[in-house]
């Protein structure tokens, strides 16, 4: 059964990884890159590496959170509702995919595998633990509250109420197609069509 479990997770994690490079949108490839590493995670919680499989899911769910939240904010496409693509110099790209796919699978099938096995009854998340935090607790209790710091920062920023009224007071988003609705959502009170309007004279 596990490894069944196993076989189809590595399949989603292959799925929604080429989805990352398929869709039009930087959010969804986002969304689609976080599924991607959590697939991975839980296949680590399978192999009985829990520590790992679940600080992967943990890393990878907040920084592509975050990622998406600054796509939204900074992005003049908003949030990717426009088409665009996401691959760029295609012939490299593939070339590069190819090399790195055959790389690591010759270092997986032809690299020795260790032989060490854990003694019964150890608590290795414990000791993994200790060892991780022991000298460098300083170092993750900072990077955690700049963390932190960054994806409140990221959520004030992209607020529609800013400092002096309504963020979108007087603005038009971006047509989905040329010469067709506007994309995202419509300003109230007609700001986009007044702003229009007195560009006209």
């Amino acid at each position: 059964m596990t490894d069944v479990m196993i076989a189809l997770l590595a399949l989603f994690a292959v799925w929604t990884g080429w989805r990352v490079f398929r869709v039009d949108s930087m959010v969804r490839a986002s969304f689609a890159l976080m599924l991607s590493f959590v697939s991975v995670g839980a296949i680590g919680v399978l192999l009985s590496a829990p520590y790992i499989g679940v600080a992967t899911v943990f890393m990878m769910a907040v920084e592509m959170m975050v990622m998406a939240i600054f796509m939204v904010m900074f992005m003049m496409n908003p949030a990717g509702l426009n088409p665009m693509v996401m691959v760029h110099q295609h012939r490299l790209s593939i070339a590069a995919g190819v090399l790195a796919f055959v790389g690591l699978s010759a270092a997986i099938l032809l690299s020795p595998l260790p032989s060490d096995p854990v003694p019964e009854g150890s608590d290795v998340v414990a000791q993994l633990g200790h060892e991780l935090l022991g000298p460098s607790m300083l170092v993750f209790e900072t990077a955690g509250v700049t963390l932190l710091a960054t994806m409140v920062g990221a959520v004030i920023l992209s607020s529609r109420q800013g400092w002096f009224g309504a963020a979108d007071h007087g603005s038009r988003p971006p047509d989905l197609t040329a010469g067709g609705d506007p994309a995202g959502r419509q300003p109230g009170d007609g700001g986009g069509h007044g702003h229009h309007h007195h560009g006209g004279h």
